[in-house]
């Protein structure tokens, strides 16, 4: 079977999944329970500076968007890093990283942006025997309205300059876990690597409001009559961490860059699209929250599987395949052409991707007076929202004409475009065609 150990910036696991920084990581006990089920470690909830406590509200403390099934698909949070003292979290790390050698646990930090503060609490982590430090520069709410968090996230002159401290007095990997509430994620990932960080982890939660109490007329979760933004996770997420996730892999700043992938990672295939992306491991929050720890073992059984078929020996083999095939739009193969086509046995007549196209798209489906949809080939320009709203699976698919075929919509032929395919300077590996 697949190998599935992971060496991550020289950390190593059983398997890529790991824990992120959240309430199922907050205490010893769930830490447990975690390595029990099989995760291959954890990052342990934010830790913050000794001084005044942390409160957190006591009342409810997540919104969340639901699927037409009650499935949940984003989860929204207003809670903070961890409330319970310093001293108490640093005795269980270190009990729970001596029970458990072969597990990756890494601490999470965020205390303010000053050279003492992190001075301060960087040797009593390093008493833990833990085996690194993520530093939290995504936090969204909360914590960055005290200068923490995503405050110091978007601005990479300060990413750089912590990161340079924590170097200086700390001696073992450093990761910085990056906030999307910004323009170009690519700015803070190369100031991560120029202050010497050993990984990048992302994405931290997105800011949001989920929703609006219409009765209380007051953004949800509710507090009081009140509420605030807070960050947002979940499946929702998950195209904006890959997108974000490839930024960084293909950018000549940050290429070859150690990736935490983070954002939504439900099942295996998740797993394996971020590893494809570039990331070296998956940190895992609101699955766990919906389904339990066990998750964990469909996961990597999941993902075994799959490296079996497909023939890959280890996790590393999977790690940035698909990046050198991310390229800009304009480098894409505009001789590639594809009709749709409808597969009459298993369609059930609902007239779904006859609606979408008539009233949406380029009229491209042609219904007769005895509901049998089919495709006009001089109208369809391929662009598969009719595949998208079909609510049967493989009924419609997207079929590529072969060079020589004439396209009907334009009357061009099809030209085989392999022999003109060139490197795009700024992406080596990605093709495009001239």
């Amino acid at each position: 079977m697949a190998d599935l150990t992971t060496d991550f910036v020289g950390i190593t696991s059983p398997n890529p999944f790991w824990l992120a920084s959240a309430p199922p990581t907050d205490k010893e006990y769930n830490v447990r329970r975690a390595f029990q089920a099989g995760w291959g470690g954890v990052v342990w909830k934010t830790l913050g500076a000794e001084g005044p406590p942390v409160v957190n509200v006591n009342g409810p403390r997540y919104g969340a968007i639901h699927g037409a099934d009650r499935r949940l698909l984003g989860l929204n949070n207003i809670e903070l890093i961890t409330d319970r003292p310093l001293e108490v979290n640093l005795e269980e790390m270190a009990r729970v990283k001596a029970d458990w050698p072969d597990r990756a646990l890494i601490a999470s930090i965020m205390v303010p942006c000053e050279e003492a503060a992190w001075k301060a609490i960087l040797p009593r982590v390093a008493e833990t025997n833990a085996d690194g430090i993520e530093l939290n520069f995504g936090c969204p709410h909360g914590m960055s309205e005290r200068g923490m968090g995503s405050a110091v996230g978007q601005v990479p002159e300060y990413i750089e300059m912590v990161v340079r401290w924590c170097k200086a007095y700390y001696d073992r990997p450093v990761i910085v876990k990056l906030t999307p509430n910004i323009a170009d994620i690519r700015k803070p990932a190369e100031a991560a690597r120029n202050g010497g960080a050993d990984a990048v982890s992302l994405i931290n939660t997105i800011n949001s409001i989920t929703s609006v109490n219409l009765d209380t007329m007051s953004p949800e979760p509710s507090i009081d009559g009140k509420g605030s933004h807070g960050g947002y996770c979940g499946p929702a997420v998950k195209p904006i961490a890959l997108s974000m996730v490839s930024e960084i892999a293909r950018a000549e700043a940050t290429r070859g860059m150690p990736i935490s992938g983070i954002g939504g990672v439900t099942t295996w295939r998740d797993a394996a699209e971020f590893i494809a992306l570039g990331c070296g491991n998956v940190q895992v929050c609101t699955a766990a929250m919906t389904y339990g720890f066990r998750i964990v073992s469909e996961m990597a059984s999941g993902l075994s599987a799959w490296m079996d078929d497909k023939g890959y020996a280890r996790v590393s083999d999977v790690v940035g395949r698909a990046v050198p095939n991310v390229t800009d739009w304009q480098y894409l193969n505009l001789n590639y052409v594809t009709k749709a086509r409808i597969d009459q046995d298993a369609c059930i007549q609902c007239g779904r991707c006859y609606a979408a196209c008539e009233d949406t798209s380029h009229q491209a489906i042609a219904m007769s007076p005895a509901r049998m949809f089919t495709v006009k080939d001089d109208e369809c320009v391929a662009c598969n929202l009719c595949v998208e709203v079909c609510p049967v699976e493989d009924c419609i698919t997207m079929v590529e004409l072969q060079p020589g075929e004439t396209d009907p919509r334009t009357g061009r032929t099809v030209e085989d475009a392999s022999a003109n395919w060139t490197t795009h300077p700024n992406n080596p590996g990605a093709v495009a065609a001239e």
